[in-house]
């Protein structure tokens, strides 16, 4: 077994935030609704998973092809400004997601959260988590051009806690996500919920709940690749 602790082995892990730490698919769907119904529009379930982990701006741009550019940035912030008012009447953690957090931090994981969401949104996610200090590394939307399934966002998370790709293991729960983390060199370990296990089969390893999760599993994962 490899000592995992020793700096040239350091090993890491990477969430996504929606839908794997915060369990924010309703209220993500319910703000979405209520903007975009000030506005004369709607959004279905269907049309909300199949776009859920993409950035505002290509969720605008695929779906709402009246608007205009400029209008993103303006809807993009009501919307945001809902969800953010949503949660912070109860926040709703996954379930397993601060076990599993102390866990890795325990054993010796860099830990990183990369995510397409917002950086108010990152914010106010730390404020809430109690395993916050876990995390050495953010990445949000405001520090990436492209969004998934653009292996971008996971990429810059592992140059964040100086760990290559390929020692990384990203938890995603959308099948863009899981592109993403695939093609930035990562393992990958999905979360259902948000999408079947059909739909994310191109993941390394496909989980339930977040508690069928150890450390050990992440390890496996990473020596499995190098």
């Amino acid at each position: 077994m490899k000592d995992f602790n020793h700096q040239k082995n350091a090993w890491g892990v990477i969430f996504d935030m929606d839908g794997v730490l915060i369990d924010s698919f309703k209220t993500h769907l319910l703000s979405w609704k209520k903007m975009l119904n000030n506005h004369g529009l709607d959004m279905s379930e269907a049309q909300f998973v199949k776009t859920f982990g993409w950035q505002n701006s290509d969720i605008f741009a695929k779906l709402f092809t009246s608007l205009k550019p400029e209008e993103y940035a303006l809807l993009a912030d009501e919307k945001e400004a809902a969800f953010r008012g949503i949660i912070a009447l109860d926040f709703p953690e996954m379930d397993g997601a601060c076990d599993l957090v102390a866990y890795l931090y325990k054993a010796g994981a860099r830990l990183a959260i990369g995510s397409s969401a917002p950086p108010e949104n990152v914010q106010a996610f730390l404020a809430a988590f109690p395993g916050n200090a876990s995390f050495r590394a953010t990445t949000d939307s405001s520090e990436i051009k492209c969004g998934k399934p653009d292996p971008e966002v996971f990429v810059t998370s592992a140059r964040k806690i100086g760990v290559p790709p390929q020692r990384c293991v990203v938890v995603e729960d959308a099948p863009a996500g899981v592109e993403a983390g695939k093609a930035a060199g990562c393992a990958v370990i999905a979360l259902t919920g948000t999408a079947t296990a059909a739909e994310l089969k191109q993941a390394n390893l496909v989980v339930d709940s977040l508690r069928q999760l150890t450390p050990q599993i992440f390890k496996n994962l990473i020596q499995m690749g190098t």
